[in-house]
């Protein structure tokens, strides 16, 4: 573990990540040096705190270089200070244009040296202006078994059609919304009796065990490209 990685004990959360399955880490072997993470939140940051804590425990070879959000009164910040990761507010109320407000985030991407971008529960409409600065290197996570239930309401889509199935996709960013490569996924049941809460918080299970996987693959594209 690096200095990056190691936090004292008083500071570190007690958010337990998962293991890397061991099969995946020989498949995956980490780079030489971690990739660089920059992480855009809207909300509570769970999948943010699920991300730092793979890095900390070893698990996942990477550094978040900052963390970006847009809304005051989102949790995520409680979380990026308790881990010691830099955060920038970028209120999207400041920007007449989703443009205006995407050149910004990339401003900042740049200026901390981000490799790979990840949404963490991210919401808003990312444009074109974002998506082709950092092409085939942003990562959303999407709370359904895409291509199904794209759009914003995923897990109530799920629950209305009567599924038996549903579940969590990682997927690379494109222009139209939800529909980029699929970089990996997990299922999970849905009960007759489901409501919203009870499907996502086993979702969220599921988000937090494949995110990091996910980013593990990402990366090593990513420093694959690199060394050509």
């Amino acid at each position: 573990m690096t200095n990056d990685q190691r936090l004292n004990s008083e500071s570190s959360p007690s958010f337990i990540s998962p293991a890397l399955p061991p099969s995946f880490m020989a498949e995956n072997p980490p780079a030489d040096r971690p990739i660089r993470l920059g992480i855009m939140a809207s909300g509570s940051g769970s999948n943010f705190e699920a991300i730092a804590a793979a890095i900390f425990s070893g698990q996942l070879h990477a550094k978040i270089q900052v963390m970006i959000y847009n809304n005051p009164q989102a949790r995520v910040l409680e979380r990026a200070n308790r881990w010691q990761i830099p955060a920038v507010f970028h209120n999207h109320r400041d920007y007449k244009r989703r443009e205006d407000l995407d050149a910004k985030i990339i401003e900042t991407l740049h200026e901390h040296d981000v490799e790979l971008v990840v949404m963490a529960g991210w919401m808003r409409i990312m444009t074109p202006v974002l998506i082709d600065a950092f092409s085939n290197r942003i990562l959303n996570m999407h709370p359904s078994l895409l291509p199904s239930f794209k759009g914003g309401q995923a897990v109530e889509d799920a629950i209305a059609a009567g599924v038996k199935i549903s579940g969590c996709t990682v997927h690379l960013v494109a222009a139209e919304v939800d529909s980029g490569k699929i970089l990996m996924q997990a299922a999970v049941p849905v009960f007759p009796n489901d409501t919203r809460e009870s499907l996502h918080g086993r979702i969220q299970v599921q988000e937090h065990r494949i995110y990091p996987l996910a980013i593990a693959i990402a990366a090593g594209g990513i420093h694959r490209r690199s060394a050509r």
